[in-house]
């Protein structure tokens, strides 16, 4: 595996471990049968989006790499080739845990150079897989974020989130918190096929409905919509009226797309699954790994002219939000000084 001299793309040109840093755990347990974990000593755990990125944020953190959610699309599956790890089974089992990344978060936030800009977490692999059911590292961000009065965004399809609900009001009672869960389709054949380590759609529409009846705002993202498999008008207008249904705060469509690495993987589940798709996939995203504009705007016109119908419209995209819950008790003073101005995305 190349671990030395490895800077997490984009983050720059310091390395993020060594190999005297690395503690490599297996856990027969039901759960966690079948995967590696790569125990890590980071040296960065804030990283900068390039600006040529589509992304509305500019600084991300991410405790992990790989992902036991096992979405047979997942777009992060080449930063696994960056460690000589194989990007299909590989992605799925051996996960990297960056250990100290609430302490290296709480360091860079006290940092005299740091302008409390807005970070988002979840953007390449999910925080809150079932690692973090062993790791716990999401408290400790969290906390630190919160002390520092830092803004923050979280995009996630597990349903871990919720044991740090209290954290995450109370984060919300000093700061902006933003909060998404991924929801792209309700068609559970799918579901079990294409995101087997996943919670189900429905028990993910259970945490929308949790945060929002504590007093966060939440947000679906609806992604990705799968061409020729969750895009039938029928199938866009129950996962919308289960979105509805939830209390969700907005819904924004999200196309699948198919990068390098996660492309090649995709085509063979899909070639496994459903070959007869394979050559109109091929003629759909034959000039990359974006599906064509003309889709693009069909899939948002359907999805969100059936929000309207439904009562929910699309989010800002970008935007974070300051959330007061209704029975906030008073937090006490953060236990270091954080930055005076915020600097929001």
């Amino acid at each position: 595996m190349r671990w030395d001299n490895l800077s997490e793309p984009p983050t720059g040109d310091s390395a993020l471990f060594g190999t005297d840093a690395v503690v490599t755990r297996t856990f027969d347990t039901p759960e966690f049968r079948g995967i590696t974990f790569h125990e890590v000593r980071a040296r960065s755990i804030v990283n900068r989006v390039p600006g040529a990125s589509r992304m509305p944020f500019e600084w991300t953190v991410n405790p992990y790499r790989g992902c036991t959610h096992a979405c047979v699309y997942c777009f992060a599956r080449k930063t696994h080739s960056y460690l000589d790890l194989d990007t299909g089974l590989g992605f799925d089992s051996q996960i990297v845990v960056k250990t100290n990344a609430p302490e290296l978060l709480r360091k860079q936030l006290s940092s005299p150079h740091w302008q409390g800009a807005h970070i988002a977490m979840g953007t390449n692999v999910d925080c809150y897989q079932r690692a973090e059911g062993r790791y716990e590292l999401m408290p400790g961000i969290i906390a630190a974020l919160r002390d520092h009065a830092n803004p923050f965004s979280i995009l996630t399809k597990g349903t871990l989130i919720l044991r740090d609900l209290d954290l995450l009001l109370q984060a919300a009672r000093v700061t902006d918190v933003g909060i998404s869960v991924s929801v792209g389709f309700t068609d559970r054949e799918l579901w079990r096929t294409v995101e087997p380590g996943t919670p189900a759609p429905e028990r993910r529409l259970d945490v929308v409905r949790t945060l929002t009846d504590h007093g966060i705002g939440c947000g679906v993202l609806m992604a990705p919509v799968i061409p020729f498999l969750g895009d039938h008008p029928d199938q866009l207008r129950a996962t919308v009226r289960a979105i509805a249904a939830s209390g969700a705060t907005s819904v924004t469509p999200l196309v699948l797309h198919l990068r390098p690495g996660a492309r090649e993987w995709f085509t063979q589940w899909l070639d496994r699954h459903h070959p007869h798709l394979v050559r109109r996939y091929e003629r759909l995203y034959a000039e990359g790994a974006y599906a064509p504009k003309w889709y693009q705007r069909r899939i948002t016109r359907q999805v969100h002219e059936l929000a309207d119908e439904f009562g929910i419209g699309p989010a800002r995209r970008g935007a974070s939000r300051r959330v007061t819950p209704p029975s906030a008790q008073p937090h006490p003073q953060p236990s270091e000084p954080g930055p005076t101005q915020l600097t929001l995305l």
